[in-house]
């Protein structure tokens, strides 16, 4: 080894000894006399002294030479520092050089490397090399580092078995655009990357390994945002001969054990909650529970304390509910106005909100003092659970639209309040999702079909099979999301796993036999060989990275991300490819 220690090791207990580090150079301070270097690597930093009664005339003037990010190695006696830098673990040593030895110059770096850098996004990106010796970056890749050893271990001692499945495989119609590659050795033909490995890890448990799990990449050609890339990480697991609740309680559990390993948290039991109550509730299939604000539906199924007042707008609205925020009854006219513009934007879509204060004197003030007494505005104020001080916000609308723009208003006021702080950790299971949600064929805009919710190989809940034939819209999923602060994290189902019923389940989405023999027959083959019940989950790795980690962007915790657009900007891909290759792979491009 050139070196006998780290950067980030070196303590009193080494005093007087002689040691060799390598690394970069962080930061050169020439006092005449006396010069320090701060030198870095993976595991921290160092203090270097060269002065006149150790250094030689040579040795100083060869350590003047050195610049940002010059990688050398230096041989020297640690010795305790005058001045003790209590911010650093070596802080309380520094290296007194006797040798020093360039093993690479380096140009000026285009951007600091240091916590608090002067890149931004867009430099940082294309010099990703450099932006990861940066201490923030290293510690959310040794953060994913930990988080994947954790998952391995508590898996492992449950006896699942980590097997890799195929990256190049069929293309197939449901879920998200394919990435497609081309076959050289068959022309016109296509392999898919796979989105997912979901019929390869029921193939495995047709094959008698009862508990598979994988860490694996995925791809998906889809529109991207801060918690998306084209190419990501899922944690894969599938198990045999169980049932919804030994799902949730053995994934339960591995997320209980990351929170332990890599928080040091102590999750208490995580609650269940089904889809039809967490849209009722919060508007939302994945709800962030780390503070309260739930929907309360003045006019709905259960009761209507708004209509007959002459209000038409209530009174056309198929759902009247709101939120209750506390202590926000100060909020001046200007504040109501900026939320209602807020509320209004094409991404969400409301056409008003409504507001009730309830004053610190008792009294409460409307906007709809026009139509609503007060004994009215008192009734809806008990019905809200509201206290003096409190600002009732209210929508109306058609029950589904109106409940997702409450939603985004209950984000919103959540986050203006301060109530999402990323290091309160709040899990939640949600179960029950409808089987098949209705929509537009995407080949023929002017009919509809039914479309899997999860995807094609989730099993309806076995009381509700009946309605297959007579209610496709009523029958629930055997399925289950785990959500982390209103974070989609994981999600699963018990799979299908007869032939007659899979089949079914095709015909449902539009598949004729004929097609859903071409695209699924392996699968449907296999079932006929002795198919065991079987259900599985899978999470997203980044995903769950960045949770622990306290921030949005996934991006932050892959090594080498795509930017917005789905470019690697540090080696410019994707990028043409010659015209033998396009021959070769039997492709043709139109020349505009």
């Amino acid at each position: 080894m050139l070196r006998t220690h780290t950067c980030g090791e070196l303590r009193l207990d080494h005093v007087n000894q002689e040691v060799t580090l390598c690394g970069w150079v962080q930061k050169v301070r020439d006092k005449g006399g006396m010069l320090w270097i701060d030198l870095r690597d993976r595991y921290g930093l160092t203090q270097l002294l060269f002065d006149d009664s150790s250094s030689t005339r040579e040795l100083l003037e060869t350590a003047r030479t050195l610049s940002r990010e010059f990688v050398i190695s230096a041989k020297g006696e640690v010795i305790e520092r005058f001045s003790k830098n209590d911010k650093i673990d070596t802080g309380a040593i520094e290296v007194r050089v006797t040798e020093l030895v360039i093993l690479n110059p380096a140009k000026l770096p285009p951007f600091l490397i240091e916590d608090e850098t002067d890149g931004g996004d867009d430099l940082r990106m294309k010099y990703r090399y450099l932006d990861l010796r940066r201490s923030p970056v290293r510690k959310n890749l040794e953060l994913r580092h930990q988080v994947a050893r954790h998952t391995r271990n508590y898996l492992d001692d449950l006896r699942f078995i980590e097997v890799e499945t195929p990256v190049l495989i069929k293309s197939t119609p449901e879920g998200a655009r394919d990435f497609v590659v081309p076959s050289r050795m068959n022309p016109g033909e296509f392999y898919a990357l796979p989105q997912s490995p979901q019929t390869f890890k029921q193939l495995l448990m047709v094959s008698g390994f009862d508990r598979y799990y994988q860490i694996v990449k995925c791809f998906r050609d889809e529109d991207l945002r801060a918690d998306r890339q084209p190419e990501f990480t899922q944690i894969d697991c599938e198990m045999s001969f169980v049932t919804q609740e030994d799902i949730l309680n053995t994934f339960e559990g591995l997320i209980r054990h990351l929170f332990l390993k890599v928080k040091n948290l102590e999750l208490p039991e995580v609650p269940r909650i089904t889809y039809a109550e967490a849209m009722k509730r919060f508007g939302s299939d994945k709800p962030d529970i780390r503070f309260g604000m739930e929907f309360v539906e003045l006019k709905g199924e259960d009761r209507d304390l708004t209509s007959g007042k002459d209000f038409v707008v209530f009174d056309s609205a198929e759902l009247v509910a709101g939120i209750c925020a506390p202590g926000c009854a100060v909020y001046t006219r200007k504040q109501l106005d900026e939320l209602t513009e807020w509320i209004k934007r094409p991404q969400i879509g409301a056409k008003g909100l409504i507001y009730v204060r309830y004053n610190e004197d008792g009294s409460l003030k409307s906007s709809v003092d026009k139509f609503y007494d007060e004994a009215t505005l008192r009734q809806w104020a008990d019905a809200f659970g509201a206290k003096p001080g409190d600002l009732m916000l209210i929508l109306p609308g058609e029950t589904d639209k109106a409940r997702k723009q409450l939603n985004e208003l209950r984000l919103e006021m959540g986050t203006r309040l301060g109530y999402r702080k990323p290091d309160n950790y709040r899990v939640l299971w949600v179960l029950d999702f409808p089987l098949l949600e209705y929509g537009e064929d995407e080949t023929d805009p002017s009919t509809g079909r039914w479309y899997a919710m999860h995807h094609p190989f989730t099993s309806p809940k076995p009381e509700d099979i009946a309605l297959l034939d007579t209610a496709p819209g009523k029958v629930r999923a055997n399925a289950y999301d785990l959500v982390i602060n209103g974070v989609e994290v994981g999600g699963g189902s018990v799979r299908i796993f007869q032939k007659e019923l899979q089949q079914k389940m095709f015909a449902l989405l539009g598949f004729s036999p004929e097609e859903a023999q071409a695209q699924f027959g392996f699968l449907l083959n296999a079932f006929e060989f002795g198919a065991p019940p079987h259900a599985g989950i899978a999470f997203g790795f980044d995903r769950l990275c960045s949770l622990f980690g306290g921030v949005d962007s996934i991006r932050d915790f892959i090594a080498f991300p795509k930017n917005n657009s789905g470019r690697d900007v540090m080696i410019d891909s994707p990028s043409p490819i010659a015209p033998q290759q396009m021959k070769e792979l039997s492709i043709q491009v139109a020349l505009s």
